[in-house]
C-alpha cells in the first residue's frame, strides 16, 4: 500500500499517519522526520538541509525531493509506505510522480482529510505547549490535571504563536493556496479520496481504512 495523506493544518495526519502505518505495517515517512535523521546521521543532504533551516528558510524543493527520494528507495518503503507532509505543492507531486515511475512503484491512493475551518482553529488554538518537556495539551480534548501545569513534568504551558487564531487563518490560506491544488491533481488522477476527519479518533480511522481497503478490492 503506496499512501499519500493530505490536509489542511490541524487535519489529524500526524495521528492519523502513525494508526495507518500501523494498521498496514508500512514505514510512516514525514519530511520533518526524514530531515532529522539525515542531520543526525551527518549526511551530505542532512548538512545541506541543516543550513536552510538553521537560517529560518524552509528547504528548497529540489533537495527536500532528492531526500525523498533517498528515503523511499530504502528496502523497507520497498512494499509500501505513507507519505505525510510531502508533497506540499503540485510541483512536488509531479516530481514524486517520477521518482515513484523510476522505481516503478506508482502511488495507490491520496487520502485527503476533510475538516472545516472553525474546526481548524477550535483544535490548534486549544494547543497548550509544555516550555520544559515540549509536551503538548490541549485546554478542551486533553485538558492537564492542573490549568497551565505539565502533568508530565510540572512545566508551565505556553500557546505557541503559530496556534494563535489569526495565526492559524493565515496558515490555512496559505494551505489553500499552495496544497489545497494537490487535490485537484490527484483527483484528475483518479486516485483521491476523501473522508470526514472529525468525530472521534477511532472513527476516522476507520473511515480512512474503508477508503483505503475499496482500491485493494
Amino acid at each position: 500500500m503506496r499512501v499519500v495523506l493530505v490536509g489542511a493544518p490541524g487535519a489529524g495526519k500526524g495521528t492519523q499517519a502513525k494508526f495507518l502505518a500501523e494498521h498496514y505495517d508500512i514505514p510512516q515517512i514525514s519530511t520533518g522526520d526524514i530531515f532529522r535523521a539525515n542531520i543526525a546521521a551527518k549526511t551530505e543532504l542532512g548538512t545541506q538541509a541543516k543550513g536552510y533551516m538553521d537560517a529560518g528558510e524552509l528547504v528548497p524543493d529540489d533537495l527536500t525531493i532528492e531526500i525523498v527520494g533517498d528515503r523511499l528507495a530504502k528496502r523497507d518503503a520497498a512494499a509500501g509506505f505513507l507519505l505525510d507532509g510531502f508533497p506540499r505543492t503540485v510541483p512536488q507531486a509531479e516530481a514524486l510522480d517520477e521518482m515513484l515511475a523510476n522505481l516503478e512503484t506508482p502511488l495507490d491512493l491520496v487520502l485527503e482529510l476533510q475538516v472545516d475551518e472553525a474546526e481548524v482553529v477550535r483544535r490548534l488554538s486549544g494547543r497548550r505547549t509544555c516550555r520544559n518537556c515540549g509536551l503538548v495539551w490541549h485546554v478542551e480534548f486533553d485538558r492537564p490535571s492542573k490549568p497551565g501545569v505539565c502533568d508530565s513534568c510540572g512545566g508551565m504551558l505556553f500557546q505557541r504563536d503559530d496556534d494563535l487564531p489569526d495565526t492559524i487563518r493565515r496558515r490555512l490560506e496559505v494551505y489553500e493556496e499552495q496544497t489545497a491544488p494537490l487535490v485537484g491533481y490527484y483527483d484528475k488522477a483518479g486516485i483521491l479520496r476523501s473522508v470526514v476527519a472529525t468525530g472521534p479518533v477511532d472513527e476516522v480511522t476507520k473511515r480512512a481504512i474503508t477508503a483505503l481497503e475499496s482500491v485493494q478490492r
